[in-house]
């Protein structure tokens, strides 16, 4: 089954070029069918990007996946523009009431920023909270992932020396994991951030299903409401990481050529993408499990976990 976007969202054209079957709202409404129901909180500045690098893995299964674009209320966004946000995206006030079988987050640039700090924690604090109770399974990335680990279990985030920054081998901690079905053993991974999250300060909710050994944890697996945390952008496009480095030279900013990226580390070169099978294997699984364990009415969702804290 293709995946169902809102009808003219910028991503359709590029997705349709790469193959990705795509279904119109119009058309989706005509089937008998209960699709799974996937949230994308966007916090990165450059939101058509990342909608489309998004739903270009979630699109890749062979279930109907119905897409929703939701945005922080409480922050204006300066990079996208206000047409195409009131457009496609739904505030989290306005979707609060909704259940959704999945619900990612995604990374933003403010790492280095202590998380209440961020002018929109408050706000991202209640979402957080929300996932538990109407989500059934989260998959939090790079800052989004370091902002739930904080939230839900108080594992810091630490600040790095230099940026780890490149694309880095990772080892597949655990091949019976259904999220790392298929995974190599060794395989490479993206990566762009300032700080990290430290093995010495998990606690014990967490089992580790990926590591670097040049740049730490990349993938952890919660079982408690199903969450997914990856530190790493193994949902990048080939030419993000260029991208990010060239922005940052025309900036004046000091920046070294990100690591294992540019073929004989020559930025004139373009670079070729080694990470992108395993990030279709990384969501396709995940969408995969979400399939296998949600329920079929979706009021069901997070009602245990609901009873739980009200301490019925």
């Amino acid at each position: 089954m293709p995946i169902r976007i809102p009808d003219g969202l910028p991503a359709r054209d590029v997705l349709v070029k790469e193959g990705v079957q795509i279904m119109d709202e119009s058309i989706a409404v005509r089937q008998d069918i209960r699709p799974l129901h996937i949230g994308l909180l966007n916090l990165m500045p450059n939101k058509i990007a990342t909608e489309t690098q998004i739903a270009r893995l979630v699109g890749a299964s062979p279930l109907q996946v119905e897409l929703t674009l939701v945005r922080i209320g409480s922050h204006a966004a300066k990079n996208t523009s206000e047409e195409h946000l009131i457009n496609f995206y739904h505030t989290w006030d306005e979707v609060k009431d909704r259940k959704f079988d999945g619900f990612i987050i995604t990374g933003a640039p403010i790492e280095t920023l202590p998380f209440e700090d961020v002018t929109y924690w408050d706000e991202l604090e209640q979402i957080l909270d929300w996932t538990t109770t109407h989500v059934h399974s989260s998959f939090f990335v790079c800052w989004g992932a370091m902002a739930a680990a904080w939230h839900f279990h108080r594992v810091p985030k630490r600040q790095l020396d230099e940026k780890a920054f490149g694309v880095y081998r990772h080892r597949n901690l655990n091949p019976a994991s259904p999220y790392l079905m298929g995974f190599s053993d060794d395989f490479q991974v993206s990566v762009s951030r300032w700080t990290e999250v430290r093995r010495e300060d998990l606690t014990p909710d967490f089992d580790v299903l990926m590591e670097s050994s040049q740049t730490g944890l990349c993938l952890l697996h919660e079982a408690f409401g199903n969450r997914l945390y990856i530190f790493n952008h193994i949902e990048y496009d080939s030419g993000t990481l260029a991208e990010e480095y060239f922005r940052d030279v025309q900036a004046g900013k000091p920046i070294a050529p990100p690591k294992n990226y540019f073929p004989d580390d020559d930025p004139e070169r373009a670079p070729l993408n080694r990470w992108r099978s395993h990030a279709f294997l990384l969501f396709g699984n995940w969408i995969n499990q979400v399939y296998q364990t949600t329920p079929f009415n979706m009021a069901d969702i997070g009602h245990d976990r609901a009873m739980a804290e009200a301490g019925e």
